[in-house]
């Protein structure tokens, strides 16, 4: 399958190493095999064929619901070389959201990884896949094509988007968010140098490939340096402490939960083993002040932090290697990005001043998919994206996320944003995670509400808790309530979702 020699496409990166180094490794899979670079960009050029043979050509939708494995990697760069957009879903979503996904994205041909994954293997039964006979896919793979084929994307768009990601949302219509070829390509290049990645570094892929963290952070600017990255189907805190002594990773990156769930059940610290660890990362939401305290104590490393969202090809802000923080600051603007605090015309703001985070640059999505509504009130005049996100800069203009703006809690005329009132729960003995939320009162005000996720073994006292509240908070953050909880909710990549535990109340 021919391919242009200039990185218009995201397989651009997959082939330059494939050229450079083709017996370095790659993926280092469960179970203990390996794939390298010329491997796998065979296996891709294999599965592109493939696809065409099923009939997926440029500008169609190729859906593929699994776990992290080489299938999934593979599927995502032989879509690139047929010119098809990947639509990454997580095998873990219900039969419900599996399907409005499905609706909405039109795909030519789904693919199942039902070989490492017993919910992908579910939703191929559900739809009565077959087994997809290649070689490449590297066994256990499923597919069914689409019964009435849909139409194709023509035109500019059809060669810029390289995948559709839907957002995480529990209610209303699936939002598809069009990524650039040319924004991932950018950000590959960006991410692996601001972690100034070789070919001798290991990172660990446990964040779903079928979301821009996962996609952009964790295994593009892996492939852009040449380094190799250990994949898993699922995150499990003992399979990455055995992977810190062998193959040795290097590179640690995770949402905040992930990070929590290694501490909760890590071993003594003279007993871990990490002889190559060199870096340590979180994203995707927001950073807790203990936890950040709590990981650098324990790895002995700085806690490094950025800021990104789906609607963006990777970061746009990274900590700098050279100067690690001691807050917890998305640190600063990778080159390419613009921003702006409140509105674009307005001017540099003053520190601590508070407005809505605007971003402008080449990984900027191209729209959410079938959706001009929704895609005119995210892209501003002159190509700036409303990120939805409230934040600040400090006067050394550091970033910093003082929360959502859909989950900002107004209590009786005074903003409270949840990200403050959960660091100082946080920070209580005993409490693994929290929530704050809003709830309506009577009167039409909002009061403050915590739900409190205890450590494995730990009794919450709430009597404790509030009295600690009430010295660290004044009156209108403090919660009306705090209810414990034996897990609260997140998403398959880690993201704590606020909205079921709002339907609680409610």
């Amino acid at each position: 399958m021919p391919h242009s020699d200039s990185p218009d496409r995201i397989h651009d990166i997959l082939a330059r190493q494939a050229q450079r180094q083709p017996d370095a490794v790659c993926l280092y899979e469960e179970g203990g095999g390996v794939v390298r670079y010329g491997q796998l960009w065979q296996r891709a050029q294999e599965a592109a064929a493939w696809l065409a043979g099923q009939g997926v050509a440029r500008g169609d939708r190729v859906m593929l619901v699994g776990e992290n494995c080489a299938a999934m990697v593979v599927s995502l760069f032989a879509c690139s070389l047929a010119g098809a957009w990947q639509v990454g879903v997580n095998a873990r979503l219900s039969a419900r959201e599996v399907a409005s996904i499905r609706q909405h994205a039109r795909p030519r041909l789904t693919l199942y990884t039902s070989g490492v994954s017993s919910a992908a293997r579910e939703h191929a039964e559900t739809a009565g896949a077959t087994p997809a006979a290649l070689p490449a896919w590297g066994g256990g793979v499923d597919a069914s094509l689409a019964s009435e084929p849909p139409a194709a994307e023509t035109g500019e768009l059809a060669d810029a988007v390289a995948t559709l990601i839907y957002t995480s949302g529990t209610t209303g219509t699936p939002k598809g968010v069009m990524v650039p070829h040319r924004g991932l390509l950018h950000f590959a290049r960006i991410s692996a140098a601001s972690r100034r990645l070789t070919p001798h570094d290991i990172g660990y892929a446990a964040l779903p490939l079928s979301h821009i963290f996962g996609i952009a952070t964790v295994l593009l600017a892996t492939q852009h340096a040449g380094a190799s990255l250990v994949v898993r189907s699922r995150f499990d805190t003992e399979d990455v402490y055995r992977a810190l002594r062998q193959p040795g990773i290097s590179i640690l990156q995770g949402v905040p939960t992930m990070f929590s769930r290694l501490l909760a059940s890590a071993p003594p610290r003279g007993e871990l083993r990490a002889p190559n660890l060199r870096y340590l990362y979180t994203g995707g939401a927001a950073l807790d002040p203990t936890l950040k305290r709590d990981a650098e104590r324990y790895f002995g490393l700085p806690m490094h932090h950025g800021y990104g969202i789906t609607e963006y090809a990777g970061s746009m802000f990274i900590t700098d290697m050279d100067r690690p923080r001691g807050d917890c600051s998305s640190g600063y603007a990778v080159d390419g990005v613009e921003w702006r605090i409140g509105s674009p015309d307005r001017a540099t703001p003053e520190p601590g001043e508070r407005g809505t985070i605007l971003i402008r640059g080449p990984g900027v999505m191209l729209g959410y998919y079938r959706d001009p509504e929704q895609t005119a009130r995210a892209l501003l005049p002159g190509g700036w994206l409303d990120t939805g996100d409230i934040g600040y800069v400090d006067a050394d203009g550091a970033l910093f996320i003082a929360g959502r703006s859909k989950d900002l809690i107004i209590r009786s005329g005074f903003n409270v944003y949840p990200i403050e009132v959960e660091s100082v729960i946080n920070a209580f003995p005993g409490v693994r995670l929290s929530a704050v939320v809003g709830r309506q009162t009577e009167d039409h005000n909002e009061e403050v509400v915590a739900f409190v996720e205890p450590l494995p073994g730990a009794a919450l006292d709430t009597r404790l808790l509030m009295l600690h509240l009430r010295a660290q908070l004044a009156p209108y953050k403090r919660p009306a309530q705090i209810i414990p909880i034996d897990a609260i909710p997140t998403t398959v990549s880690g993201k704590i979702l606020k909205q079921p535990l709002k339907d609680r109340l409610a």
